[in-house]
């Protein structure tokens, strides 16, 4: 079926549709309480009009859907899928953290803590996540700082004959030895689980109560090390900004954004205190409200294992913020609250996160944006160009044996690649391996439209390759009058930069930002170049195979390909999917199957050797990758 087919037969069920380029990529990942009202939705003259959503529709060439029992349903699937395949045109949290837990193993008889990276339902108790992971570490260190747990994984049953170093440090009181009593133990374990649990308070007089009887009675040991423990719970008490007087557990979410970049900041208030906070950060949403990227971020930041507090207070209102509520309580197994204030103290909460968000964003907006100047001024410095290079373009050539030229133009600017610009080229008027002619080729072809277009130019053209791919470059700038636009080439060998004035190449420092810069241009002109041969040499080779089986013509080649959708489909087949395609007999589907599947005695097909050679003599550098 074609879209338009497809589209005729959407159901009007729950579920997630998906959409794909003509290169089957995704391109978004939905959710919907009726399918068929919103996949018709993105295709009607009478819908409201967005930059964003015109440009995915411009580029859909496919439609898959999966129906679901409910929205719920659809909700947890999209989640999921969105965070598998990333799809460009869903708002995206670029962040692949775990957070991590402690784990209080009192499903062991002497239990220990332990790092867990997922609760697990076990018996023990878990603690966390912790935000970031570097509060885990220190909280792990501090406990056992403070308690006398053991760190050791074997069977405890008193019969061991000495301790291990940790009783000598005083970091466990040695129950494998009998030295330290099961009652004994089981009161440190209820001390670590009233630390982690935030009842510090009550432990701290308890142990201040301790510590003035053991300097009651003269065990001033004892009395010194109660005194170091109080004073660690106060340092870790003073770093906690109390933020409630209420005893409650809330995650605070606030969003800002400048320009096309938003910065969402969480709050994490445990016991009315704010134990950790951590900004978050999305580029591209341009286009989407406040609340959209809000909903993004909730399911996929809770959608990784993490279990969100009983109550998340927002800075804007979710869309389907009951539906997005029913998910989390699913999570977290009890209810949750997904709230957005408008007044009292948490509104107050969440402004604090909004202006803590503010903050993050400006940060790294400066931050990027001096990064990129540091790196045009040394780039502009060392190559000794007019002008900073703003718009970088990067230029390659691939072949094996002169065989499905082509060559490729990738586009660097304002510090970042810029794959709407990329460019690529099959070499027409070049004769064998020529890769300096075939460049020329390029760059005429690049230059000469851009000059009748008159569309932008860079500030240096940047080659792959040595001295000759540099004056094959220089000799077609010169010819179309642009002699002004600075090219440099950069070799693969040793990292050379060679430039037109300059006899002998320049070599700039390993670690140096613009070096990093040129390189990651040069790989991905590199790159893009070889992607393009290896896709019309794999067409070339599948049509020249099965051009060769006695009943396929033109006609019946092109249904193969179109049904199954590549050549190793084709090959990988059987009988009966074969027989499936328009056009194709069952005998002819036999006959296919056999040449591709010959016995064991006869020479190997030649398809499968294409597969299997990833490079041949002559080959230009590189393109076994």
């Amino acid at each position: 079926m074609d879209l338009d087919e497809k589209i005729a037969r959407v159901p009007d069920r729950p579920g997630v549709y998906v959409y794909r380029d003509g290169k089957q990529q995704v391109l978004y990942v939905g959710k919907a309480a009726s399918l068929r009202s919103r996949v018709r939705s993105y295709f009607q003259e009478s819908r409201p009009r967005d930059p964003k959503t015109d440009a995915l529709v411009r580029q859909i060439r496919d439609l898959e859907y999966i129906v679901t029992d409910n929205e719920l349903e659809a909700l947890m699937l999209e989640a999921n899928l969105v965070r598998r395949h990333r799809p460009r045109y869903n708002i995206i949290l670029r962040d692949d953290k775990h957070y991590p837990f402690l784990k209080l193993t009192t499903n062991e008889e002497f239990p220990r803590l332990v790092v867990a990276r997922k609760v697990q339902h076990d018996g023990a108790r878990y603690y966390g996540p912790f935000y970031p992971a570097t509060a885990m570490r220190e909280t792990l260190r501090l406990t056992r700082q403070l308690f006398p747990l053991r760190t050791c994984s074997i069977t405890i049953d008193g019969s061991l004959e000495r301790p291990c170093i940790q009783y000598a440090i005083h970091r466990c009181n040695a129950p494998c030895t009998g030295w330290e009593t099961r009652e004994g133990y089981a009161r440190t374990v209820d001390d670590v689980a009233h630390f982690l649990e935030g009842r510090d308070e009550e432990l701290a007089r308890r142990l201040t109560k301790e510590m003035e009887e053991a300097a009651a009675e003269l065990k001033f040991e004892r009395a010194t090390v109660l005194r170091d423990q109080i004073q660690s719970l106060n340092k870790v008490r003073e770093r906690q900004k109390i933020i409630s007087t209420d005893d409650v557990d809330q995650d605070v979410v606030g969003v800002v954004r400048q320009g096309s970049d938003a910065c969402v900041e969480l709050f994490f208030v445990r016991k009315g205190r704010l134990v950790g906070q951590e900004p978050f950060f999305f580029d591209k949403v341009a286009g989407w409200t406040d609340g959209e990227i809000l909903s993004a971020f909730v399911r996929q930041f809770y959608g990784k294992a993490v279990t969100p507090a009983p109550e998340i207070l927002l800075s804007e209102e979710l869309p389907e913020a009951e539906l997005t509520g029913e998910w989390l309580s699913t999570l977290a197994e009890r209810r949750v609250q997904v709230l957005a204030p408008q007044r009292g103290s948490k509104r107050e909460f969440v402004a604090m996160a909004e202006a803590n968000a503010a903050i993050a964003l400006q940060n790294r907006l400066l931050s990027r944006d001096n990064r990129q100047q540091l790196v045009l001024e040394e780039l502009q410095r060392a190559l000794d160009l007019p002008g900073l290079p703003n718009r970088i373009e990067g230029y390659d050539i691939s072949n094996i044996q002169g065989t499905e030229q082509v060559g490729s133009m990738v586009v660097w600017e304002n510090g970042g690649m810029k794959k709407d610009d990329y460019k690529r080229f099959r070499i027409r008027t070049v004769a064998g391996a020529d890769d300096f002619a075939s460049m020329a080729e390029v760059l005429t072809r690049r230059f000469a439209k851009a000059l009748e277009q008159g569309s932008v130019l860079p500030d240096l053209v940047l080659i792959d390759g040595g001295r000759g791919q540099l004056n094959a470059a220089l000799k077609v700038l010169q010819d179309l009058g642009l002699d002004y636009i600075p090219a440099v080439g950069l070799a693969k060998q040793a990292e050379e930069v060679y430039q037109p004035e300059r006899l002998h190449p320049l070599v700039l420092d390993p670690t140096s930002p613009a070096l990093h810069t040129l390189q990651r241009i040069r790989d991905e002109a590199h790159r893009f170049a070889i992607t393009y041969h290896k896709k019309l040499r794999s067409k070339r080779t599948i049509q020249s195979v099965l051009d060769t089986i006695p009943g396929i013509g033109p006609s019946i080649r092109t249904s193969l390909l179109k049904t199954l959708g590549s050549a190793r489909r084709v090959r990988d087949s059987s009988v009966a999917e074969l027989a499936a395609v328009p056009k194709v007999t069952p005998k002819l589907a036999q006959r296919i199957f056999d040449h591709f599947h010959p016995p064991a005695e006869l020479e190997p097909d030649p398809l499968i050797d294409c597969y299997n050679d990833q490079s041949q003599p002559g080959s230009k550098g590189g393109d076994s990758t």
